[in-house]
């Protein structure tokens, strides 16, 4: 079976599967944020959290309608994360992670909404709320 396979066809094969890869990876990247807030990764976590409840989804916000937040704080691996889950099925793969870890802290945004016209409104708000800001950012 193996002596069938010349090295052009399979040079090609890991050639189309490496730039597949490269690919998707870049793609996956793309939109993701980093931010550094002032406190500790937990309480950061707690206001971002809060916050986004109360300004994405208790306001009613424009474009988070479909969405729900499925908030995951007490975390085994020091990393809290607050998850923007599908409204009508929580179970699927999240679509916006927020986590956080060390102190201060380090906290990462990234998921298929942060490539969609939400990014920036994601953006600033987490920005705002891990420097321990309150307030909505439109």
């Amino acid at each position: 079976m193996f002596s069938q396979i010349n090295s052009c066809s399979l040079a090609r094969f890991f050639g189309t599967f490496l730039g597949a890869t490269l690919l998707l990876s870049a793609c996956s990247a793309t939109g993701d944020k980093n931010f550094t807030g002032n406190e500790a990764a937990l309480p950061i976590m707690e206001n971002i959290a809060l916050n986004a409840r109360n300004c994405w989804f208790k306001s009613g916000a424009k474009g988070f309608q479909a969405y729900r937040l499925a908030p995951e704080l007490k975390s085994y691996s020091d990393r809290p994360r607050v998850l923007i889950v599908p409204y009508h099925n929580p179970g699927e793969r999240p679509l916006l992670v927020v986590e956080a870890r060390g102190n201060p802290a380090r906290i990462a945004a990234y998921g298929p909404l942060m490539q969609t016209n939400l990014s920036q409104k994601i953006s600033r708000d987490l920005l705002n709320w891990s420097g321990g800001g309150k307030k909505c950012q439109g």
